[in-house]
């Protein structure tokens, strides 16, 4: 297996991917103010975030047709530009159907920055995918964090909370003149790429499909645990809603510190093995969110659920892409679909279950997406290394 190098084009997709996590995750720290200004109520504010989770879902299904016409240099800075035209027209907007619309506009550009980023890390280092994905979505995870301190801390210093918007998109808009030129891999024929397992564009494999689910599942675990964990501390385990708050950091610290583990690991765990074994990480941790009765032991469930989710949507992606090896811009695509799904419809299944049971009830659905990402990676386990068996008998099935 060839060594894993992180190239110019790979410190630039990390870098990127950390701009495309920073918008996602700044429009929940930043809607207080949005809606304090505009005098938006709590539904119209949600419509944001569906808003950004529909334009996901349409990318996701015509991105590779896109990234095909168009090439993935000018898909690569055209969801770069797109998503910080969005940015700034949220920013900008005074009526509700304006900032609403721009944050469909970040999700349908961005996604596709997205995408053509983890397809070209893909084609780019072949079987080392998993590290440079692990990688990457640690750069993501603190980028992330850095979102709620910009908005709360320029605010806090007079400067106003969109300048932190501006700034991130300003800094992206110098890389581009930095680095437009660095050329992307092509895809299904990167230099670390598998030649054994190019194969031509057609349908979609059966094992793709099955970590496409798991995928769907763990993304719907963890925006159910960012989504709705302050509101679970603050009525369940009793803390002050700021301290709530501020306690639902844990959970993101956890995500760093589990993926800079799991791009540790990633070195010399097979992917498929790593994946279950963070499962059971995150399903060590949840009881203990879910069921405890001591504010500081929720908090303590919820860091080690975090650091168990951590690392399943790149070890989940990883999988799927490796298993659709030559058609990375498709299942790529398909990916974001799956990512959108998962975040449009499971918070909003949440939350109307806990208007009906209560929120510690409507968390045991949690639980069961736990158990059902368990069955489904030992499933696709099976399926992927079946697979490997026929094609070649002395390749791994699954690893990194």
């Amino acid at each position: 297996m060839p060594p894993f190098v992180r190239d110019r084009f790979t410190w630039l997709a990390y870098l990127m991917l950390g701009y495309y996590a920073f918008l996602q995750a700044v429009s929940g720290p930043l809607m207080p103010f949005l809606r304090a200004e505009l005098g938006l109520s709590y539904a119209l504010g949600g419509l944001h975030f569906s808003a950004f989770a529909a334009g996901m879902i349409t990318t996701g299904l015509t991105a590779d047709r896109v990234t095909g016409r168009l090439g993935r240099r000018r898909a690569f800075w055209g969801g770069a530009a797109g998503m910080g035209a969005g940015a700034v027209l949220l920013t900008l907007g005074r009526h509700a159907a304006v900032t609403i619309g721009g944050a469909a506009i970040m999700g349908l550009f961005g996604s596709l920055l997205l995408i053509t980023i983890q397809a070209s890390l893909s084609d780019r280092h072949g079987e080392r995918r998993v590290i440079a994905f692990t990688e990457s979505n640690v750069v993501a995870s603190i980028c992330a964090m850095l979102a709620p301190l910009c908005v709360g801390g320029l605010q806090q210093a007079g400067i106003g909370w969109r300048s932190g918007l501006w700034l991130m998109v300003a800094l992206a808009a110098g890389l581009a003149v930095a680095m437009y030129r660095e050329p992307l891999p092509v895809a299904g024929v990167g230099p670390a790429a598998a030649p054994g397992r190019r194969r031509a564009l057609g349908r979609l494999p059966a094992a793709y499909w099955a970590y496409w689910l798991v995928i769907v599942l763990c993304v719907a675990v963890e925006w159910c645990m960012a989504f709705w964990g302050a509101d679970f501390l603050a009525t369940v385990a009793g803390l002050p809603r700021g301290v709530a708050a501020t306690a639902v950091g844990s959970f993101y610290l956890a995500m760093i510190a589990g993926r800079v583990i799991g791009s540790r690991l990633a070195w010399i765990v097979p992917t498929g093995r790593l994946l279950l074994a963070a499962l059971g990480v995150a399903a060590l941790g949840f009881p203990l969110f879910w069921l405890a009765r001591a504010p500081a032991l929720n908090v303590v469930g919820l860091f080690v659920t975090g650091l168990g989710v951590a690392n399943l949507y790149p070890l989940a992606l990883s999988a799927a892409t490796g298993a659709a090896a030559g058609q990375t811009n498709t299942a790529t695509a398909r990916i974001s679909l799956a990512a959108g799904l998962a975040i449009l419809t499971a918070p909003l299944l949440l939350g109307g279950v806990a208007d009906r049971v209560g929120i510690q009830g409507a968390y045991g659905l949690v639980l069961g997406l736990l158990a059902a990402a368990v069955a489904m990676v030992v499933w696709a386990n099976q399926i992927a290394a079946r697979r490997a068996a026929g094609e070649d008998s002395g390749r791994p099935a699954i690893g990194p």
